[in-house]
């Protein structure tokens, strides 16, 4: 049978390619809190690299400079401000 002539192809849907959360300028650094900040959960955990979208040296750089940050209380280990909502 021709591709051609398949009732259910699927089309070739276009999208978007997600920008990079780190450009190449960014310093992953303990000190650079608008970065760091931005791969910690709410609850105050170390998001993964599938979330994150980062690779595998980035993710090692990111995860040292939270726990750098962490050590010298620029971030707290745990966010435990829970939110009742009744």
């Amino acid at each position: 049978m021709n591709k051609s002539k398949r009732p259910f192809t699927k089309s070739k849907r276009s999208f978007r390619r997600r920008l990079p959360p780190i450009q190449s300028g960014d310093r992953i650094d303990y000190r650079n809190m608008s970065l760091i900040s931005r791969f910690i959960s709410e609850q105050g955990k170390i998001l993964s690299r599938r979330v994150n979208r980062v690779t595998l040296n980035q993710q090692r750089l990111i995860t040292i400079a939270i726990k750098q940050a962490r050590i010298l209380s620029l971030l707290p280990f745990l966010n435990n401000q829970k939110q009742f909502e009744r």
